[in-house]
């Protein structure tokens, strides 16, 4: 969606991306980031006390745009089709529904270091700085998961924010969301920390390592001054397709492809120098690759890869167990059952460490990682028990969660290329 410009210009819209400047942002490492700008969306109303608002963080290379908004009719048609155009957590944000917004003022940030509104590395350099006027590249610093998490909060308090009733967060976002409720206990009433865990493993490490030299490795990165010359997309949609295998579950990824060529295609011949034809599998990796790249800056994948790496909601106080005693809210976690980028066990340990430990509600999907945004119904009855809302809904049967899985995949991905 494109940035539209600041929190002042459409206030009546809903599921717009505006922009704030929170001002210069002093980071973990000592630097100070100026004029730092955060995007975001909203829904619904704030309340007079400010204490109606949700919070709701996106994954790696997600987005504000959670659910279909509501333009205004002097808005230009291609705004008003981005803003109608359905979100990625549809069904669970909106009028009526599970995170209502007649009901929560409901704020979606981005990321700071993403490409979607706030301040990350294809942004100028404001006036006054070296390098002014000039894309910031290779000279944007480290961010980490507590720096955008303290962006994040400046915005709240900005908007008249006086307290969430719940931060939800999925994948990276879970793991802001921790970070909400370590760092700002006071703001935070409910948390929900779903596909994700209370630190970066070793795994994780490695294999957001390999996704960096991916794109390192680009003979378009130039050090990560690109801007004005070729992207390095090929080492991006590299880096998406490490990524996206760590996404999926193996026994998903035999059932829908197995050893089946791409159609129209042969693996048999070929040679070092031209390439047999692929298997189905492969073409799936290719089109997961090659849609990245038309919508995220390799930059932004490396910023935003860095902060993932640097989750650890511990670090600097003491055991997990002490990082959390401070807390005061309400806890939901969340893990998938066939999640093998942050596995079941790692949500264990986060609510056996919370101050009263809380079971782990699980998320039986065949879709491994991205379950969390495959299984919406699963998602929606969580999150309905944690806000009190009635769940009327009968249970799904499998006919139905099947059809509902596929529609969510090709909303979310689009159609597999064969």
């Amino acid at each position: 969606m494109p940035v539209a410009g600041t929190q002042r210009e459409h206030p009546e819209a809903q599921g717009y991306l505006r922009q704030l400047n929170i001002g210069d942002l002093e980071l973990e490492s000592g630097v100070t980031l100026p004029q730092v700008t955060i995007g975001y969306e909203t829904w619904g109303t704030l309340n007079e006390a400010g204490d109606n608002a949700i919070l709701i963080l996106h994954a790696l290379t997600g987005d504000t745009h959670v659910s279909r908004g509501v333009p205004t009719p002097d808005m230009p048609a291609p705004l008003i089709r981005a803003i109608e155009s359905d979100g990625w957590w549809e069904g669970i944000v909106g009028p009526g529904s599970v995170v209502d917004t007649n009901r929560y003022f409901v704020i979606a940030p981005n990321i700071l270091g993403g490409c979607y509104g706030s301040t990350g590395p294809a942004s100028i350099i404001p006036e006054g700085y070296p390098g002014a006027g000039e894309h910031w590249g290779s000279r944007f610093p480290q961010v980490t998961i507590r720096d955008s998490v303290r962006a994040e909060a400046r915005l709240a308090r900005a908007l008249g924010v006086t307290s969430f009733r719940y931060v939800i967060g999925g994948s990276l976002g879970g793991a802001r969301a921790l970070e909400w409720a370590a760092t700002n206990p006071e703001l935070v009433r409910g948390c929900a920390v779903i596909a994700s865990g209370p630190s970066a493993t070793a795994e994780q490490i490695s294999w957001a390592h390999t996704q960096n030299i991916a794109i390192r490795s680009d003979a378009n990165f130039a050090g990560g001054d690109y801007y004005n010359g070729p992207a390095p997309t090929a080492g991006l949609a590299l880096a998406r397709r490490i990524a996206h295998t760590t996404y999926r579950s193996p026994a998903e990824l035999e059932h829908r492809f197995g050893r089946e060529e791409n159609r129209g295609e042969s693996t048999v011949g070929g040679s070092l120098g031209e390439p047999r034809g692929r298997y189905a599998i492969e073409s799936y990796l290719d089109h997961h690759g090659a849609k990245l790249v038309e919508r995220f800056d390799a930059n932004s994948y490396l910023a935003v890869n860095e902060a993932l790496i640097s989750h650890d909601v511990a670090r600097g106080r003491g055991t997990l167990a002490q990082a959390l005693a401070h807390t005061d809210c309400e806890w939901t976690i969340a893990a998938v059952n066939t999640d093998r980028l942050f596995f079941p066990h790692e949500s264990h340990r986060l609510a056996e460490a919370l101050p009263t430990p809380v079971a782990v509600d699980i998320i039986e999907s065949n879709h491994g990682h991205d379950g969390f945004l495959i299984e919406a119904k699963q998602v929606e009855k969580i999150l309905a028990r944690a806000l009190g809302v009635e769940d009327e809904s009968a249970t799904p049967s499998e006919a139905q969660r099947e059809r509902e899985a596929l529609d969510s995949m090709t909303r979310l991905y689009g159609a597999v290329t064969r």
